[in-house]
């Protein structure tokens, strides 16, 4: 157990990338009654079962969600899990489920792990020009995970990189063991002694399945509707970014596992031209501007969609409620991305001032994405000048979910809940169950304060609570709004939930053994909370055995 080690949250992931890593050899047999992958030619499928994978996968996230890695917001996050939801579908394993995330990091990189978990840094997507580019990337490594590469690599890592982490691990002993100043820099040499050879297996090996990881990648692309030229356009601009680093700057860490060579563009290009060449491009009219590009293969007969797949409705009757996740793919990139932009600028005024160059180099000016999100910027600060401004956009975009919403929350701001609610509620009627409306709305409710308030933001929040065990985010305001409501033990299971998904299992065992102890807990909340401390325990149970501890749990 190293427990001065897990202070540093670097290290601490480190360790469990490490603990993974060597737990995986008393897991070479599965269990009789759990599913084993197909067997594709290496012996990865025997490694780790999906459900194993999937609870790997969601521990790894749970440590980056705990040290603050990840940029969680309900509307982009919806945005990209519906982006990756059309390529998954349309992937070679459409059963495998995905699940991506977002790292507030500006860097440009991607990654897939264990599970089907894909993780995406703001700056790639600052970076691309168009959602094409940034789902050519997520088919990318959606291929990585279809063909297992992942799995092998935890495969690979048994015979090449164990040696080197016991080698790191029998480091950071030693160097915390001899205590004094210096402890702290041979722990730190160790590692990156460490990383540093382990980083250079994992491109060469990276690089032997990024041909494949292409090939399979822009299919999915071109199935999912999107532009199959994006590959290679985006390739072509990581080139560009590395050619600008040769003085010594910093190549983009993207392309250190994903290195990008006119080999693999011209490939990229032959690939796009093959499948334009064996389909038919259809170009419509989308409601409101713009035009919505199809490649259909002509070798399928396509009938037109049914006005309806409810039988018991008239012929011909149509009920179309506004779902942006219906809209076009690109269709919200670019109010996406100044999002990302507002959100993972250091401070606000240093968003603000990037905005103002925006408008300096650009002779004509802001685009309205870009005016949004300027206006988010001077949210905190300036609600009221922020919601004149949204509302101007909203009367350019009246369907806008993205503008409604944050005009909404400055309204809210800027001393105006009554107009704000009705706007919410607007919303909620005409999307109800959709989550980021949902959960603006009660984190504005709980801001503004009250029994009311929220006793109104549970109402509205648990229409989701059976799709929610996953979602943090929703535990939090969850938990937030039954404390302003009086519901003190709903309250305390929520954010019991809401630490162990931000990666604190043990704190939230605890909370849940105080929990049970009430003497006011039904029978229904009772056995809920029986079921969560079974579900909890082999999983902190799992973290010790590997020397993985809560640095803020060391007192216990």
């Amino acid at each position: 157990m190293l427990p001065t080690t897990t202070e540093n949250p670097r290290l601490r992931i480190l360790l469990l990338a490490a603990a993974l890593t060597l737990s995986l050899a008393p897991l070479r047999a599965p269990a009789q009654d759990e599913p084993r992958l197909p067997d594709i030619g290496s012996s990865a499928g025997e490694l780790l079962t999906p459900a194993k994978q999937a609870q790997y996968g969601a521990m790894m996230l749970a440590e980056l969600r705990n040290y603050g890695y990840l940029l969680e917001d309900p509307l982009l996050e919806d945005w990209l899990q519906t982006m990756g939801n059309r390529l998954g579908a349309n992937s070679d394993r459409p059963e495998q489920p995905y699940t991506f995330f977002m790292l507030s990091d500006r860097q440009i990189n991607a990654f897939a792990t264990l599970g089907g978990y894909v993780g995406v840094n703001a700056g790639l997507i600052l970076t691309a020009q168009r959602e094409d580019e940034v789902a050519a990337v997520l088919s990318h490594e959606i291929a990585h995970v279809t063909q297992q590469h992942v799995l092998r690599g935890v495969e690979r890592a048994q015979r090449d990189q164990i040696p080197i982490l016991l080698g790191m691990l029998a480091a950071i002993v030693a160097a915390q063991a001899a205590g004094g100043s210096s402890s702290g820099d041979a722990s730190q040499a160790a590692v990156a002694s460490a990383m540093a050879l382990m980083q250079q297996n994992q491109i060469d090996y990276t690089r032997s399945n990024e041909s494949e990881a292409d090939r399979l990648g822009i299919r999915t692309l071109s199935r999912s509707g999107y532009d199959v030229d994006a590959m290679a356009d985006f390739f072509e601009r990581m080139s560009f970014a590395m050619r600008g680093n040769e003085g010594g700057y910093t190549v983009p860490d993207y392309l250190r596992t994903h290195p990008v060579n006119t080999t693999r563009i011209s490939e990229a290009k032959q690939r796009a031209e093959q499948i334009k060449r064996g389909s038919v491009t259809a170009v419509t009219s989308v409601p409101g501007g713009g035009e919505r590009i199809e490649r259909l293969d002509p070798s399928k007969v396509q009938a037109p969609p049914s006005a309806s797949t409810n039988p018991l409705l008239p012929a011909g009757f149509r009920l179309d409620p506004f779902d942006p996740s219906s809209e076009p793919p690109g269709s919200q990139f670019g109010w996406a991305q100044e999002r990302l932009r507002a959100l993972t600028a250091s401070t606000p005024d240093t968003a603000v001032r990037e905005y103002e160059s925006l408008r300096r180099t650009n002779p004509k000016g802001l685009t309205d994405a870009q005016e949004y999100g300027l206006a988010l910027a001077r949210l905190g600060r300036q609600p009221a000048a922020a919601a004149t401004a949204l509302a101007k956009l909203l009367d350019d975009h009246p369907d806008n979910l993205w503008v409604a919403l944050a005009l909404a929350e400055a309204e809210s701001l800027s001393g105006h809940p009554a107009q704000a609610n009705h706007r919410f509620d607007e919303l909620l009627q005409r999307m109800p169950g959709n989550r980021p409306v949902a959960l603006t709305y009660a984190h504005a409710l709980v801001e503004q304060g009250g029994r009311e308030a929220g006793r109104r933001a549970q109402d509205i929040l648990r229409p989701l609570l059976a799709r929610s065990g996953g979602d943090p985010v929703f535990q939090e305001t969850f938990a937030h709004a039954s404390e302003l409501a009086g519901d003190t033990n709903r309250a305390a299971e929520a954010y019991a939930e809401a630490a162990f998904l931000n990666g604190h299992p043990e704190q939230a065992l605890i909370q849940l053994e105080t929990l049970k102890k009430h003497g006011d807990l039904d029978y229904v909340t009772r056995a809920r909370v029986d079921a969560r401390i079974v579900a909890i325990t082999p999983t902190v149970l799992e973290l010790r055995r590997q020397g993985i501890r809560d640095p803020d749990m060391q007192q216990h």
